[in-house]
């Protein structure tokens, strides 16, 4: 190994054995133990034959290569059940390759499941102990750096109490305060902050941008953004197999083209194209909103859409299909803040309508509703009234606010005004569409606003 690789993976693969039967696991025993006593080459071969074909074997990872330089920081990406996990705790040495190897220099420290490490039993100033001499640290070392590791972890009290009391963001502080302080040549860290607040994930981050100065991060996340803001350079596995591996933005970019093109692709159905509806101006919104209020209840024009709503039970209207689209009506997967934006929904009406309305709203991974809008006061030919076998299409145009990193979904509902207020909404579809924001400005707050314009102006006054 030359002196910059610090981690070398060859070829590496990780298989489980599966069994059909319980009895084959008893079979697939005997015959191991007869090829291994038999002295006849033939017989032992046959036999050796048999024990393998008694278990069907599942590879969780096969034929993985990688190579991590000192200094550098690898970030893996990819959806659940793709062997990331399985990678790094091979790495780590908790996990025996079944083929291939891996190398490592220094000490190498990681943060994976929860309570990886710990003893449940013992109390968490017992465990500081124990997982630092897993770590290589005298007793005497982690005297000296206890009081700062508590200070890290800033689980108070707890402390003194068995860890098996902790919440699962407690493991996680203390699991990170011990491998922030064990002088580590390389961390390795899973997923672990996930489940932290949001002021000890900023310390965390805080720590790791400082040890990415001089030492080697192997990172797993499902975080595009993270992977981009922290990685050199990124993997990209699925089903146990590299994709990808190159520049962090370049393969999170291909990752998420190709994920959400699947995701989407699951709920999409062929639909026709629309002609683009004429710009509405404030004048025709005033003119309708006029008639309307003169004709309709009080209950009517209060109309609002409400996701605890009690939706009809007649399904007289089903959304069929929700699209995204860019200024080319290409699908839109994630967005940065300012894109020209068609929210395109379809649906299929089964019983007739006298005023059919839809409406979105996007939130946030909490749950947050930050925009929306419906098509109440949109004009329509009148009779508004749809019958049995009507195509809707609705679209909103807009451009897309500035989003802090993350996931976002789309809520969309249809409803009939005119219907009671109880029964007005037909069908409330949420989580219709995900997109994400990689967006790197620095907004304030939750939605930035697209400036036309941002200046500043410094006018001297000279005095005499």
């Amino acid at each position: 190994m030359s002196s910059d690789v610090i981690i070398r993976v060859s070829d590496l693969g990780k298989g489980f054995r599966a069994y059909k039967h319980p009895s084959d696991r008893l079979k697939q025993s005997l015959y191991g133990l007869a090829a291994r006593l038999t002295p006849v080459p033939t017989l032992k071969a046959k036999l050796s034959r048999r024990a393998i074909a008694s278990a069907q074997v599942f590879w969780a990872l096969r034929h993985v290569d990688l190579e991590v330089r000192r200094g550098e920081t690898v970030g893996i990406i990819g959806r659940n059940g793709s062997g990331k996990s399985t990678l790094l705790q091979m790495v780590c040495g908790t996990l025996a390759p079944t083929e291939g190897s891996v190398t490592t220099q220094g000490r190498v420290a990681a943060l994976l499941e929860l309570g990886s490490g710990f003893d449940v039993e013992f109390t968490g100033r017992e465990n500081v102990y124990m997982n630092g001499q897993l770590h290589g640290l005298s007793k005497e070392q982690i005297d000296e750096r206890f009081d700062a590791i508590a200070a890290f972890a800033d689980i108070g009290d707890f402390l003194e109490q068995p860890v098996k009391t902790y919440s699962s963001g407690m493991f996680v502080r203390l699991a990170f305060a011990v491998i922030a302080h064990v002088d580590a040549d390389v961390l390795i860290i899973d997923e672990a902050l996930a489940v932290g607040d949001a002021f000890f994930t900023q310390k965390c981050m805080r720590f790791l941008r400082k040890f990415m100065q001089t030492g080697t991060v192997l990172f797993v996340s499902h975080d595009s953004s993270a992977i981009r803001g922290l990685c050199t350079r990124a993997m990209w596995m699925d089903h146990g197999k590299v994709i990808d591996v190159g520049d962090a933005k370049d393969v999170c970019n291909r990752y998420l083209e190709a994920y959400y093109e699947e995701h989407q692709g699951k709920s999409r159905k062929v639909s026709g194209t629309k002609q683009p509806a004429e710009p509405v101006s404030a004048s025709t919104r005033r003119d309708r909103r006029g008639k309307y209020d003169a004709q309709q209840d009080r209950a009517a024009r209060n109309f609002v859409f409400d996701p605890e709503s009690a939706r009809s039970g007649s399904d007289a209207a089903t959304i069929e299909r929700v699209e995204m689209l860019k200024e080319d009506s290409s699908p839109l997967l994630w967005v940065v803040g300012r894109e020209n934006v068609t929210l395109r929904i379809t649906a299929r009406v089964r019983d007739p309508l006298e005023q059919p309305v839809f409406g979105f709203t996007v939130k946030d991974k909490l749950g947050r509703m930050l925009f929306g809008d419906n098509t109440f006061w949109v004009p329509q030919d009148d009779p508004a009234e749809c019958v049995t076998g009507d195509r809707m299409v609705a679209e909103f145009r807009f451009a897309m606010p500035i989003l802090l990193p993350g996931d976002y979904a789309v809520d969309i509902a249809l409803a009939d005004a005119a219907r009671p207020r109880d029964a007005q909404v037909l069908h409330w579809q949420h989580d219709a569409y995900l997109f994400k924001s990689d967006a790197a400005t620095s907004s304030t707050g939750l939605i930035g606003m697209p400036m036309r314009e941002i200046s500043l102006e410094v006018v001297h006054l000279h005095t005499s």
